[in-house]
């Protein structure tokens, strides 16, 4: 078991590190070499970090407890509300709002105006309004919506915050820490792993890096929520399945507005084309030219 998940990190790229000129010294225990001016991260440091925090993640999820996945940069995103859906537990992809832990309670509060603008908008009550008041909450609505969606079903704090990159999540780990809640982070060579309980030494920019990572965290919780183990290689393939049929749509959809394009272009050709020019006509001869052409003939 420990030979394929060295296996599966080194597949997805987890040592790859910063450039050595980006590096936090602290990172220094984790690090195995430098090579080509890029520090490759020690993987048996990231696996004894990653089973770490799976052997927790797997107690609080015992327990009942709850966890926050936390990755609100652009290459983790899809890959945290995915995992942590999976998970059954809540998730942070698009901003941190300040106070989302210090502050729970106004934060509850918006989720209750957020559940009021949602019943107000699927009943008719709505038309009562008056057309700028209408957009004005489903502006209100949609950005709620946004930012609010993942921490929905999240009725008291968590136990423990999980985070790629506590670099771009040093918001969210300062209040984890202020309200005494323990925090694991996909920890980089540019980072500072001190700030962080639990860091699991990787690339937090790879997508497939924070894929194996994340999927690794989301099953222990899993197992502790059920008592099962999880059959990494079904989720692996379910992935691998998810990821083909994707690639699949999308490249139908290109094809589709490539056909939709082409067949359109002729139309907009004759539509556009301008009319061609008829040739000029010879403009009649003046009388002083025709008296000059003929004193030169007569010279000539």
């Amino acid at each position: 078991m420990m030979a394929d998940i060295v296996k599966e990190l080194i597949e997805s790229g987890v040592h790859f590190g910063h450039r050595a000129s980006r590096w936090n010294p602290k990172m220094a225990p984790y690090i195995y070499a430098r090579k080509n001016q890029v520090h490759i991260v020690d993987i048996r440091e990231t696996v004894r970090g990653l089973l770490r925090a799976k052997k927790y993640l797997k107690q609080v999820a015992e327990g009942g407890s709850l966890i926050l996945f936390v990755g609100t940069k652009r290459q983790a995103s899809g890959i945290v509300e995915r995992e942590a859906l999976r998970a059954g537990m809540s998730f942070i992809t698009e901003r941190w709002l300040g106070g989302t832990l210090t502050n729970f309670r106004t934060i509850r509060d918006r989720l209750t105006r957020l559940e009021e603008l949602e019943a107000l908008r699927s009943s008719d009550d709505i038309n009562s309004y008056s057309k700028k008041m209408q957009s004005s909450l489903n502006r209100e609505y949609r950005k709620m919506y946004r930012n609010l969606n993942g921490i929905r079903n999240m009725n008291r704090l968590p136990e423990c915050v999980v985070v790629v990159d506590p670099n771009k999540e040093r918001n969210a780990i300062r209040e984890a820490t202020k309200m005494g809640i323990a925090t694991i982070a996909l920890t980089d060579t540019d980072c500072d792993p001190d700030i962080v309980d639990l860091p699991i030494p990787g690339n937090d920019d790879g997508l497939r890096s924070i894929e194996a990572i994340i999927s690794h965290l989301a099953d222990a919780v899993i197992e502790g929520k059920t008592g099962q183990p999880v059959d990494r290689e079904a989720v692996i393939a379910a992935r691998i399945a998810a990821q083909t049929a994707a690639a699949e749509q999308a490249a139908e959809e290109t094809a589709a507005l490539a056909a939709a394009e082409a067949a359109a272009a002729p139309i907009v050709v004759a539509e556009e084309a301008p009319a061609e020019e008829a040739p000029a006509e010879e403009a009649p001869a003046t009388g002083a030219a025709v008296a000059s052409t003929a004193a030169c003939a007569a010279a000539c």
